[in-house]
């Protein structure tokens, strides 16, 4: 199962956490600070990404979520200490949006699974944080400061991650190369474009995606804004208004 997950280094202490054996291409991201580290989402759960990051630093770790879909949460039953969303918290209290069979097809769906898993075995994570992040909450690691952005839109507690003085964004399913998604019911395309418009406006320097290619420049943030805004004054940028492709990303509505 070793071979599940691929590491790279982004600096000296931020790596990149993939799971490319499965179509999604899950990124999950530690960061590393003087005193305790950060992990960004924990990925889908089918194996131990505790292990994994182990080797990246001795410090005690805490797991926060982009938002609480089971792609981004599966590994946090490894992690006691973890925050999330007051938006988001009935889905860690079993009342998830989609069917766990549903949620089981996705894994199996397009996914080289390692050999012993069981799929039927597989189930979402539930559980209660250790603490409720809002707006602005600043992440102290020791040396590194992590600010918490709630940037509804592709889930109604969605979080960017800021580290200011590195500009790096981390960006979650709001922003990656690849269709996103705007369609379901717990998604909001207005939230959306509030959200794009924001973090837009932080001229980050490097964006972290948590799909998808890591290939992927800052100038991206501001085509989607203005692709969405193009969207909103043709009255489309609502559920139902359509699929769109500009080449290297799309969304669907």
């Amino acid at each position: 199962m070793n071979d599940w997950f691929t590491i790279d280094k982004i600096d000296g202490e931020t790596y990149v956490v993939s799971e490319y054996r499965h179509w999604e291409e899950t990124h999950c991201y530690l960061i590393n600070g003087g005193e305790r580290s950060l992990l960004i989402d924990t990925g889908l759960g089918i194996c131990s990404i505790y292990d994994e990051v182990k080797k990246l630093t001795n410090r005690p770790i805490t797991a926060v979520a982009t938002h609480i879909h089971w792609d981004h949460i599966g590994g946090h039953k490894y992690f006691p200490d973890f925050y999330a969303h007051s938006a988001e918290l009935d889905w860690l209290t079993g009342k998830f949006p989609l069917p766990i069979e549903a949620v089981r097809n996705m894994i199996v769906d397009r996914c080289d699974l390692p050999d012993g898993f069981d799929i039927n075995a597989y189930e979402i994570f539930q559980g209660s944080p250790s603490a409720l992040l809002s707006d602005g909450d600043i992440i102290d690691l020791g040396g590194r400061k992590i600010e918490a952005l709630h940037t509804p839109g592709h889930a109604p507690g969605h979080l960017c991650f800021w580290e200011q003085e590195k500009g790096y964004l981390f960006t979650g399913d709001l922003v990656y190369k690849d269709v996103l998604f705007a369609c379901y019911p717990s998604t909001d395309p207005e939230a959306y474009i509030s959200s794009l418009e924001r973090i837009a406006s932080l001229n980050a320097e490097r964006i972290f995606p948590a799909h998808h290619s890591l290939d992927i420049r800052p100038e991206i943030v501001a085509r989607m804004r203005d692709a969405f805004r193009q969207l909103k004054s043709e009255g489309k940028l609502r559920h139902g208004g359509g699929s769109f492709d500009y080449g290297d990303w799309g969304v669907t509505l």
